[in-house]
């Protein structure tokens, strides 16, 4: 019998300040749903996982200052960026960055079709950028 992962192979674990809070974000911006979810005794989020409406997945977590040197990362907030963008493939680009900006993310590309499909970039409030591609728009 071979290994077979739980998850996908790869799944982006975004670390924020206020993770209930950015969770149910990411479930309404994202047309996700809450597949599991651990609170830390304190009231932080320890981990969640959120299956987002194009079938991909990413992890949640508040940041744990005090622990960085095992987690390993802190939250955008904390470090002035993010060093990753997370690229979320889409049905339709303008629709997905719409939904996004009603729950206030803010567009940092206005979607455009390039060689390759549609393609915008936004910000969501937690500090994470999302590049959205997708069908070209005349496709």
């Amino acid at each position: 019998m071979s290994y077979v992962p739980p998850d996908p192979p790869v799944v982006p674990y975004l670390m924020v300040r206020n993770g209930p809070r950015a969770l149910e974000w990411y479930v309404r911006a994202f047309g996700g749903r809450e597949v599991n979810r651990f609170d830390a005794e304190d009231g932080r989020l320890a981990h969640a996982m959120v299956e987002l409406g194009n079938g991909g997945s990413i992890y949640l977590a508040d940041e744990f200052p005090e622990l960085v040197e095992t987690v390993g990362m802190l939250a955008p907030d904390s470090l002035h960026g993010t060093a990753v963008t997370v690229a979320l493939a889409v049905d339709d680009v303008d629709a997905w960055l719409t939904r996004a900006g009603a729950e206030g993310a803010v567009t940092i590309r206005e979607p455009v079709d390039e060689f390759y499909g549609r393609h915008a970039k936004l910000r969501d409030p937690f500090g994470h950028v999302w590049s959205l591609t997708g069908p070209k728009r005349d496709a």
